[in-house]
């Protein structure tokens, strides 16, 4: 036992020793190796599970130091890729999800925007359950629930960004691009539900069909189209479906909200997730092309002041049209805001 710390001290025990000297902001940089150690003795040791989840959440409990906190981060994410169901299990309970990491989203932390997304993905992943006999409805409960409250969750695809600012918030050299996460103070949640009927989720489920085929079509846009050298017809339909889909995810934030039916509850997130994302992938899209368009108007404006003839547009930018597409028919884009919003009522 170390000097000064009782039995009931969570850095008292061996696993949590290890644990309080790798996340000390003292520490350069995640050693990968110490962590490693410390999975092994999490599996091997008859508490390890139990006195690690201790020591990790005396670790990031009332603490502002955001190195510390991001050292722990980068361990618990070792420990639930290396450590068995007896860990997660521990680390999935609303005890440690909620009244741990979700406080640490409070904006009298100050989180870096990196970090607070890094805590909000591994709730989202956790929700989705591991192999074995892992209880993950505690963590889904928190999940929804953040959900239900407008937070916004970053996509599972930016697993490897995320990553990358692990990195950059011990050695910042690079800004977070992934999206904000709203602070929780500014969310106000609702309070009356309801139960559809089954004529009612025969209609929503046609309505989200529709949502998802916009998603398809936006996706597709995206991908045929290169910033800077756009079809137009491609882009005003994207437009469009920009719009109109970020009508239909208001309308169904509010149906998260009051709606009770279990099912369709996750239906109704699992295409929030797909139409965020293709909105995140319109308006990267469309910050990537003026980009491009600034850097074209910088060229000509360097050319008309150089002696150098200019070099022809062909030469600068692919011009050529990209093939089209089929498109689905957008008759009932402006009549599916309403439809999704009588379901709410």
């Amino acid at each position: 036992m170390a000097f000064g710390k009782s039995h009931r001290d969570p850095y008292a025990t061996s696993v949590g020793q290890l644990i309080e000297k790798a996340t000390f902001a003292g520490v350069q940089t995640e050693d990968w190796g110490q962590f490693m150690h410390i999975c092994d003795i999490i599996n091997t040791a008859h508490d390890g599970p139990k006195d690690a989840v201790k020591a990790l959440k005396k670790r990031i409990s009332k603490n502002y130091n955001h190195k510390e906190i991001q050292l722990t981060l980068s361990l618990i994410d070792m420990c639930m890729q290396n450590c068995g169901p007896s860990f997660q299990s521990l680390i999935v309970k609303k005890e440690f999800v909620k009244d741990s990491l979700v406080k640490l989203l409070s904006p009298r932390y100050t989180l870096p925007i990196g970090i607070q997304n890094r805590i909000l993905y591994f709730i989202k992943t956790w929700s989705q359950g591991f192999p074995g006999a892992v209880d993950v409805s505690e963590v889904k409960e928190v999940y929804l629930d953040l959900l239900k409250k407008g937070v916004q969750f970053p996509p599972i695809d930016a697993a490897a960004e995320t990553a990358r600012q692990e990195t950059a918030q011990i050695s910042p050299n690079t800004p977070p691009s992934v999206p904000t996460a709203p602070a929780l103070s500014s969310v106000v949640p609702k309070s009356s539900t309801i139960i559809l009927v089954p004529e009612q989720i025969g209609k929503l489920h046609s309505e989200l069909d529709m949502v998802k085929m916009n998603v398809r079509v936006m996706s597709a846009i995206l991908m045929e189209n290169i910033p800077g050298s756009e079809n137009r017809e491609d882009m005003e339909l994207l437009q469009k479906l920009h719009k109109t889909g970020r009508e239909m995810q208001e309308r169904i934030m509010d149906l998260l909200v009051v709606v009770e039916n279990e099912d369709v509850t996750v239906e109704l997130i699992q295409v929030n997730e797909d139409l965020n994302n293709a909105i995140l992938g319109y308006e990267r899209f469309i910050r990537n092309q003026q980009r491009i368009l600034e850097q074209n108007k910088n060229q000509r404006e360097d050319a008309n002041t150089s002696t150098e003839p200019s070099a022809p547009s062909s030469d600068l930018l692919d011009l050529s049209p990209s093939p089209l597409m089929h498109r689905a028919s957008l008759g009932e884009l402006n009549t599916l805001n309403a439809q999704l919003s009588d379901l709410s009522k």
